[in-house]
């Protein structure tokens, strides 16, 4: 009998600018699932919130809305198998991920959770290079604003105050580092790592920040620490299919500015679905096989 799976999609407005690649990153997953022998169901993030009974043990997931986060918690606490877990991607939302990041010693910019209601000039005053980054702590970037740039500490306040405006209670302050922007996708368990550099890729979501960072100057920087960075991140946020951003600093050190469950790989799509497919099957056999020796 063939294992079944559920597939719940992403919302499209939790896709700025890359609609089309996240669609294609999981279709391509889903069919080649199905070549591997799974019966694969796929439904978006409403009809998954409708139903009352999942059937289906297996469920693989690019949803990110904070209720289907809950759903799929219930779920794994009753014994299905989630990918990315809900707790996982819950630990990918802004204020959650820095914390875990820094409490774990992950190379991450210097950065403060903070109310959207507090007074940020001692912060800026801490921080302050050339500016700060100012990010909604609650979630992932879905609108340009919500990952701002500010040189003075009156447009960091308004900024802040803005995000008050809009019903969002916490944001994280980070400080701006000079270096080249490095974007990476993996997936946890498999030897698959790419990385580029996305400025000369035409690769970001949001235009405005290539005229923020610094020109793209290529410094050296050692390839297996980043892949180990970058996994024990993963790690700690309990993610296994994952992309992120860093800062290559010109010293060859680097600081991740951001980690995502589940993200495009646009530039590497065929050979990323490869390794997604692999981390999935090896996960539900385990999950399988751990289930069928309980009931021996």
């Amino acid at each position: 009998m063939k294992s079944k799976v559920l597939g719940i999609t992403r919302k499209s407005h939790f896709s700025p600018n890359h609609i089309g690649n996240d669609a294609s990153i999981f279709n391509e997953v889903c069919e080649n699932l199905v070549i591997q022998g799974y019966d694969i169901e796929i439904c978006n993030e409403e009809d998954f919130m409708q139903r009352e009974h999942i059937s289906q043990k297996y469920i693989i997931t690019m949803g990110r809305t904070k209720e289907l986060v809950q759903k799929l918690q219930k779920l794994e606490n009753e014994g299905k198998t989630v990918i990315n877990s809900g707790y996982g991607i819950e630990n990918c939302f802004r204020s959650n991920m820095t914390r875990e990041l820094l409490n774990a010693h992950v190379p991450y910019p210097k950065s403060h959770i903070v109310s959207t209601s507090c007074s940020v000039l001692n912060i800026f005053n801490e921080l302050q290079g050339t500016g700060v980054w100012i990010k909604r702590g609650d979630f992932h970037a879905i609108h340009k604003e919500d990952v701002t740039f500010a040189t003075t500490a009156e447009e960091a306040q308004y900024i802040l105050n803005e995000y008050a405006l809009r019903g969002i209670t916490e944001a994280v302050i980070s400080e701006h580092l000079a270096g080249d922007l490095l974007k990476f996708y993996a997936v946890r368990g498999t030897p698959f790592f790419y990385y580029f550099y996305p400025y000369e890729h035409n690769h970001h979501k949001y235009a405005i920040y290539e005229q923020i960072n610094d020109t793209t100057l290529h410094y050296p920087f050692n390839k297996k620490d980043l892949i180990q960075a970058a996994e024990n991140a993963a790690k700690t946020l309990g993610v296994h299919i994952y992309g992120g951003d860093v800062i290559i600093n010109a010293d060859g050190s680097f600081h991740i500015i951001d980690l995502n469950d589940w993200p495009s790989f646009a530039p590497c799509r065929a050979e990323a679905s490869q390794a997604i497919v692999k981390l999935i099957v090896n996960t539900f056999t385990t999950s399988r096989n751990a289930t069928t020796k309980s009931l021996l």
